[in-house]
């Protein structure tokens, strides 16, 4: 009753004043509760309230201050009122639920966490923290901890950096998995300096080893982020010394490793397991040169070698548990060196290709003969449409069209090789022998398919190269040609990806000091690619040399080098990138924005992308601003959907490579996401007034849309239309043509069986894939780069494995659709012509002739008899029956099915995967839950006989072109390219 009837403070604030404490400590207790009402009025008399907070003799000083932090609340002074929260200690309630209590709780925690992330050399400077701040923030941890709100307690001891209490929230909980599985993404998207990331991951690893069943896959991920292959090859021994079931665990957590492409890390790994305590038949010393003749076409066949070798007569002698060690060591340095899941990903590809090669067909009827620009496209286009597949019936049913390329376009077409049999490390150098350099060779072959055979045996043992860089450094050491030096210098750093090798980067750096324009560019991009990730100061030296040099080429080529070797090193990288940023030179700025971009890669860092959008306005270099720009979509892929917000007003600049960076920014970061907004921003720029913006519309659009189907998106099936319109339109810009050439074969690539993924499963990035677009948006400057383009490719597969790690068949199933993630309909071959034949401009006086001579045919015609007209009617009459018959469509519509059974091995895409689930009952159940990817299963019966799939080639696709060219190259493009069921015969009597 008494608080309602108060209407002013003013008799309490006379208190205040009053020499008795009794009146003071009465007249601040009810100021305490009536601050929220009469604020205004108190104001007046914090000097009062202030002055009685300071007042050493006060007994109730703690509840002075508390008033005074209300009033300065209210105030909006925060700082000030924090400061006298902090004077009220243990009054100032922090499990109290209100707006004052909240907002000050958070200003507490911001204080604390920016004191804490300060550099330790500036603690000479200034104060220690304030002890009383520190007990407030322990105050509030301990009540999330006791109060059983675990997640918010470890976000705000990762934020203030206190280590003790995540310890404390993560052994408090019920699920200790979850909350670490929590802890290690909070790291990842939250933690933006390296180092500290590093320290949260050791502490989350000393927790999970003290677990009594340790998660061991995920100690392996954060292992390797810090880098540290010792502790997983002492866990992998482990768990290959125990029973089937660890085994199986060991083997899926290498092909997890394996998925995040850090070479050295796995070298380090594979080197660090013990070699084998026996030897069993091991494989020949140079698998290279073995088998298939180099002119056969390398689809895979019956010479693939079992991924393992048998154990000989003499190991069966020796005891079998030291046998069954062996025979796991050698599993598991397969796995390690790649040699595993490349040789599986390859029989996938090649089993399960979708490839359509009408569409080829038109490209090349449309594009005209002296045009090399699309000539070298289409080419290219076939490569990406056949990445990793190692069907090149394309090739070599068009073997002169192929021969007009001449110069750099042969060095081009002899690349896509590489790509085409991306992963066949056996037969790799076998097949490119017809025109690898011929060591002694007087005259030898064209330097430019040398060149060329050199990039692609790179592009074929990408970051899997330890077999064939003695080739490649021995090749580049006996040749004084630039062109074969250029190829030679681009398969190294391929082969040899962040290896940090000191003889080849000595190769590599004498070919530079030659200071040749053409080889100097490549050898500075080889140095990069070798040196990615190191932080070397080798980058000081290539910036040296940048700055010496007179080629901009070179200049060009050593810019985007230095990026690559600071990839993923964030602040650490800071220096660097200022350095070059604040040059005069405009190509070295130009390297600044790529190596902010690789630096801070997948990290949506806000200071990086603050820095890229100053350069992007601010920079006088259209080159600098268009990569500043293309540069946020690296920053930002691990949160695709943030990209099209932050460039949709850029994507709308007056300047087109501006326009042209926000283009290509959506597509690297939203690649294979399918994401309708980002289409949406697209969708105006394909139809752009400059050509070069369309070219990188046309491309982006390809690698956003790659793997989603007009059922998904109806706007895929417009986007497809619209490519064959650019191809056939034959005014369309050179420029736009080659996006479209190019955006037909991203949509298609890898036989319709990959997609573009920055990001591994496990949240990891793919070094590979982040280098490999880098360097493709190079292909700005030099078209030969496209084929980089490959290196982030990944199957959309699922895989699984048993314990000899053969693939047995098993069903499980697809909760969705059919329809929605079938393969697109494959174009007839009547569509194709149709495509083909334009309407063309017809004048009028020729349209008369034209129409007396018709009139004279028909005149003809009817002297000779109907005989003829008669039969072409009835064959007309056939055709259109037999159309009627072919077409699907007119049968009748039966409801389609809300499931799906796939049978291991399948093609599952991204969109795909949280609709799998696997069947109860199964034989084989996975020893981790995953969607996709290689997964290794448990055989619960496993006395019974297996049925294996990708035993050896499948017979579905014929091997064409063999050499002979003619009509089994024809049946199998036919085999591929209508995917429909043969009629069945017409009736007829039998008379023996």
């Amino acid at each position: 009753m008494a608080a309602a009837a108060v209407s002013s403070a003013s008799g309490l604030l006379a208190m205040l004043t009053e020499e008795e404490a009794e009146l003071k400590l009465h007249a601040l207790v009810n100021l305490n509760s009536l601050v929220p009402l009469f604020w205004p009025e108190i104001s007046t008399s914090v000097p009062t309230i202030e002055s009685l907070y300071e007042d050493e003799e006060f007994d109730q000083r703690q509840l002075a201050a508390l008033v005074a932090s209300k009033v300065f609340y209210y105030l909006g002074e925060l700082t000030d009122s924090l400061s006298y929260a902090l004077g009220a200690g243990s009054l100032f309630d922090v499990s109290e639920d209100s707006d004052y209590a909240h907002t000050l709780l958070a200003k507490a925690l911001d204080e604390y966490a920016s004191f804490k992330s300060k550099p330790a050399k500036q603690n000479d400077e200034e104060t220690k923290m304030d002890p009383r701040l520190e007990a407030i923030v322990e105050r509030m941890l301990d009540k999330c901890i006791s109060d059983g709100k675990y997640q918010q307690a470890m976000g705000m001891a990762v934020e203030c950096r206190r280590l003790d209490k995540l310890e404390e929230a993560i052994t408090n909980c019920d699920n200790l998995n979850a909350a670490l599985s929590y802890c290690i993404n909070l790291s990842h998207q939250f933690v933006n300096h390296r180092e500290y990331r590093c320290e949260v991951l050791r502490c989350l690893v000393k927790i999970y080893q003290q677990l009594p069943n340790p998660d061991y896959v995920s100690i392996c991920q954060c292992l390797m982020f810090l880098n540290d292959p010792e502790t997983v090859s002492s866990i992998l021994k482990k768990l290959l010394s125990g029973s089937q079931d660890d085994a199986l665990l060991a083997y899926q957590i290498a092909f997890d490793l394996v998925e995040n492409e850090n070479q050295a890390f796995l070298l380090s790994v594979k080197n660090l397991l013990n070699p084998n305590p026996v030897s069993l038949n091991p494989a020949p010393a140079n698998p290279i040169t073995e088998n298939p003749a180099p002119n056969e076409d390398a689809q895979m066949g019956d010479e693939t070698e079992p991924l393992l070798a048998a154990p000989t007569e003499s190991a069966a002698e020796l005891d079998p548990q030291e046998v069954l060690q062996a025979e796991r060591f050698n599993k598991i340095k397969g796995i390690l060196s790649g040699e595993t899941s490349i040789q599986l990903t390859l029989q996938f590809l090649y089993s399960h290709n979708r490839s359509d090669l009408l569409i080829l067909k038109t490209i090349k009827q449309s594009v005209e003969m002296r045009n090399s620009v699309c000539h070298s496209a289409t080419i290219c286009a076939n490569a990406l449409m056949h990445a990793g597949t190692t069907v090149d019936t394309f090739l070599r049913e068009n073997l002169e069209w192929l021969s007009r390329a001449t110069n750099w376009a042969k060095f081009s077409a002899t690349a896509g090789l590489g790509v085409i049999h991306r992963g066949h490390l056996r037969q790799g150098r076998s097949l490119m022998a017809p025109y690898l350099p011929q060591s002694g060779a007087v005259g030898g072959g064209s330097p430019y398919s040398e060149g060329g055979a050199l990039y692609a045996l790179g592009l074929i043992h990408a970051n899997h190269g330890e077999d064939i860089k003695g080739f490649l450094r021995e090749s580049l050491r006996n040749t004084q040609a630039e062109v074969i030096q250029h190829g030679a210098c681009l398969g190294l750093g391929l082969a040899a990806l962040g290896t940090a090798d000191e003889e080849i980067y000595d190769d590599i750096k004498n070919v530079l000091y030659t200071d040749s324009a053409v080889a100097g560019e490549a050898a500075g991009i080889g140095m990069g690619l070798l040196m990615v990730g190191t932080a070397s100061e080798k980058a000081r030296e290539m910036l040296a040399y940048a700055h010496d040099t007179q080629h901009e080429k070179i200049i060009r080529g050593l810019s985007l080098g230095i990026a690559l070797t600071v990839y993923g090193r964030e602040e650490e990288a800071d220096t660097l990138i200022e350095q070059m940023t604040r040059d005069q030179d405009p190509i070295l700025r130009y390297g600044g924005m790529y190596a902010l971009a690789l630096a801070y890669r997948g990290t949506a860092n806000n200071k990086a992308i603050h820095q890229l959008l100053h350069f992007a306005v601010s920079d006088v270099s259209d080159d600098v601003r268009r990569t500043a720009v293309l540069a946020l979509g690296f920053v930002l892929y691990s949160e695709p959907e943030q990209t099209p917000r932050i460039v949709s007003l850029l994507s709308e600049s007056y300047n087109p490579h501006v326009r042209y960076g926000a283009a290509m920014a959506v597509g690297i970061s939203c690649a294979g996401t399918g994401l309708s907004e980002a289409i949406s921003l697209l969708e105006p720029l394909t139809s752009d007034v400059v050509d070069f913006v369309r070219q990188g519309a046309l491309i982006a659009m390809a690698m956003v849309m790659i793997q989603t189907n007009e059922s998904c998106d109806s706007r895929v099936g417009t986007f497809r239309r619209q490519l064959e319109k650019i191809i056939l339109d034959k005014h369309e810009d050179t420029m736009s043509k080659m996006g479209a050439i190019l955006a037909s074969g991203i949509l298609d690539a890898g036989g319709r069986n990959v997609t573009i993924r920055l990001l591994s499963k496990n949240k990891h990035d793919r070094l590979t894939a982040v280098v490999g677009l880098a360097v493709f948006s190079q292909f700005w400057y030099w078209y030969p780069l496209t084929y980089f383009l490959s290196l982030a490719f990944t199957p959309t597969a699922f895989i699984g494995l048993n314990a000899d790690l053969n693939v047995p068949k098993f069903d499980f199933m697809s909760m969705a659709k059919p329809s929605l993630f079938e393969y697109p309909k494959p174009t007839t071959t009547q569509a194709a012509a149709e495509k083909v034949r334009q309407p063309t401009a017809v004048l009028s006086t020729f349209a008369k002739a034209k129409a007396r001579a018709a009139k004279k045919e028909a005149e003809k015609e009817k002297e000779t008899g109907k005989g003829a007209g008669t039969s072409e009617g009835k064959e007309k009459e056939k055709d259109a029956d037999a159309m009627q018959v072919d077409n699907p469509s007119e049968k009748k519509a039966e409801p389609e099915p809300s499931f799906q059974i796939l049978t291991n091995p399948a093609r599952v895409v991204p969109a795909q995967e949280k609709y799998i689930k696997f069947l109860e009952g199964s034989r084989y159940v996975p020893v981790k839950l995953a969607p996709a990817g290689f997964v290794l299963l448990r055989d619960l019966q496993p006395s019974e006989a297996e049925v294996l799939a990708l035993t050896d080639a499948p017979s579905a696709v014929p091997t064409s072109g063999t050499g002979t060219g003619g009509g089994t190259g024809l049946a199998g493009s036919n085999a591929m390219a209508v995917d429909e069921e043969p009629q069945p015969p017409q009736p007829f009597e039998y008379s023996p």
